[in-house]
């Protein structure tokens, strides 16, 4: 069965890999706004009877979710034999609890509506917070993989380097890539004051004297704890660190502001950034391949 390769807005150099990597023919979409703010999209190949595959990341999901279920909504209608959505990054898993009287639980109605659209899914590394597994809201068969060993296989000559986890939600990484690269590492401990204030405290770090830290995290998105962890850094006599994360997100421009704190980036290319250094390619397409054999 033919297999079709389609970038939605996907990382130029995960596109290519994933298409070598599972044999798929890719078929390219248009797409632009008219006037008025609506989505023009227009595929350059037919689908029928293929397997589509949809690479798309959600990391600005009110922008992208529109126009990616035009389009699988469009493969269904010209008789695709499955559709499947690869989506390295994976939003609105924020909201998976009703804190307050009134707050919809975005994280399972997101992912009631992809449900319904797809055969299946890929992604790396989700927000699994209060949730053991993605299929505990989503009805499709789910992959998720972890970038771990390529934050560590980064780490692996840097012998003069200690790692540092910003919170305690973070300690899963650092602990995991400390082990693998066999470098030290600590974790703060942080208080969040808001969207856009968070404080943060660290530990004593009279053992690193002469270790070059690097912050460690799965997203940075508003690059406020990252911040706050750099100037507790700075103000303990370290300096030249480095932010390595799986996801990029970089929101309201974070990523000018901790170049401007002296921090160097290095991401993976879940998200399309200037910082990509980590290739996540090798981990989707085993992934991928599976499920497309295993499609009825």
């Amino acid at each position: 069965m033919p297999r079709v390769l389609i970038n939605l807005n996907g990382a130029a150099s995960v596109a290519q890999g994933l298409g070598r990597g599972i044999d798929a023919q890719t078929v390219d979409l248009e797409t632009r706004h008219f006037p008025d703010g609506e989505h023009y999209l227009r595929l350059a190949g037919p689908l029928r009877g293929a397997d589509v595959i949809v690479l798309c990341g959600l990391e600005q999901p009110d922008q992208h979710l529109l126009p990616l279920l035009l389009l699988a909504a469009e493969a269904r209608e010209q008789g695709a034999a499955s559709i499947g959505l690869v989506a390295p990054y994976l939003s609105y898993m924020r909201q998976d609890k009703r804190f307050h009287a009134g707050e919809i639980v975005t994280s399972r109605h997101f992912a009631q509506l992809l449900s319904q659209h797809f055969d299946w899914l890929v992604t790396v590394d989700p927000h699994l917070h209060r949730y053991h597994a993605l299929e505990q809201i989503y009805s499709i068969p789910c992959r998720v993989l972890h970038a771990a060993a390529l934050l560590g296989e980064w780490l692996t000559d840097s012998n003069d380097v200690f790692l540092v986890g910003p919170d305690a939600e973070s300690e899963q990484w650092v602990s995991a890539m400390g082990r693998h690269a066999g470098l030290p590492w600590v974790t703060a401990s942080k208080q969040r004051l808001g969207d856009h204030s968070v404080q943060v405290t660290l530990p004593d770090l009279a053992a690193m004297a002469g270790r070059r830290p690097v912050l460690v995290d799965d997203v940075i998105s508003s690059g406020m704890t990252m911040l706050r962890t750099l100037e507790g850094l700075a103000e303990a006599g370290f300096s030249a660190s480095t932010c390595l994360c799986i996801h990029g997100l970089f929101a309201e421009s974070s990523d000018a502001l901790l170049a401007q704190a002296g921090a160097t980036l290095v991401s993976c290319n879940t998200i399309a950034h200037a910082s990509n250094r980590l290739d996540i390619t090798g981990l989707l397409v085993p992934a991928v391949a599976e499920l497309l054999a295993t499609d009825p």
